[in-house]
């Protein structure tokens, strides 16, 4: 279920006592429970809804963590089947005069489970690995070998890693979660790209920029420079008469590979820099005079 607000839900303010969080969603609950609905799915998702509003807002702790925390800090500590534990279900409604078998809550699918005691099997949770990799590894894609624990066994996954897989960017191995507490499929693992830094280039998605120094009297005469790429190569690029300080130039097709489509690439850019010197030599200074006296 997304963040939510869960005081709004039930139409109750944040100061409302236990007993109105409690009439306000008996209230809602006979409106939206599936014995008066028939199976209206608007309506049922609604009813999952409150219901786990209540469930967080009636617990002296689960309320007080998601008044500190706001909705998503909390999610991000509580998941569904956190917020349903010890929340007695059955009771409650039968409390209210309203039917509680059959009705179960499966965290990440359908709020409710078949009638007759049936109980839809929940997959297990999802798991996020933070992977580190190199501008060089994104760019030519590598393998990696990780370790993880599984119902108390260690196991060794080699996990390839595509190319243009930049920052952010996850890839899922299916059945690699953690496993489901009710007998369903494992929750998924997901390898997630974290960049580490380079001593050379930085990256902006999948763009690519580096610096160069080059000389005063070649910025104002103009030059050609190497510049190194990801792959081991240089290139040479020419540096026109009068170059400004910082001015960035742009060698196209040069940067990462896109992930979905590699023969798609970003750009390299090139920042130019000029070294103005801080000390001159006599010599040096007479010239820098004869060419302010000219006008330069």
């Amino acid at each position: 279920m997304s963040e939510s607000d869960y005081y709004r839900i039930l139409g109750v303010n944040k100061n409302a006592s236990e007993s109105d969080i409690k009439k306000a969603y008996r209230k809602l609950a006979m409106k939206y429970h599936p014995d008066h609905t028939k199976g209206d799915k608007k309506a049922e998702n609604k009813f999952k809804k409150i219901s786990e509003a209540y469930a967080v807002l009636s617990d002296k702790e689960k309320r007080q963590q998601y008044d500190t925390y706001g909705s998503s800090g909390f999610h991000q500590r509580f998941s569904q089947e956190d917020i349903f534990r010890n929340f007695d279900f059955s009771d409650i409604l039968r409390e209210f005069g309203l039917g509680g078998e059959g009705i179960r809550f499966s965290f990440g699918g359908s709020p409710f489970g078949s009638r007759g005691g049936q109980r839809k099997q929940a997959k297990g949770s999802d798991l996020e690995y933070e992977m580190p990799l190199t501008l060089r590894e994104i760019a030519s894609g590598t393998s990696k070998v990780i370790t993880i624990q599984s119902q108390g066994f260690t196991e060794n996954l080699t996990v390839k890693i595509p190319k243009g897989m930049i920052a952010g960017k996850k890839i899922r191995l299916s059945g690699k979660g953690k496993p489901s507490p009710y007998g369903g499929q494992n929750g998924n693992l997901y390898i997630k790209s974290r960049l580490t830094e380079d001593p050379v280039f930085k990256s902006d998605n999948y763009d690519l920029s580096t610096y160069r120094t080059i000389k005063l009297t070649d910025a104002i005469l103009g030059t050609t420079i190497s510049v190194p790429t990801l792959e081991g190569k240089e290139l040479s690029l020419r540096i026109p008469p009068g170059t400004r300080h910082k001015t960035k130039m742009r060698l196209a097709g040069h940067g990462l590979p896109h992930m979905k489509n590699n023969n798609t690439k970003g750009d390299l850019y090139v920042q130019i820099q000029i070294n103005i010197p801080k000390q001159l030599t006599d010599e040096q200074k007479n010239l820098v005079l004869r060419l302010a006296e000219a006008g330069l």
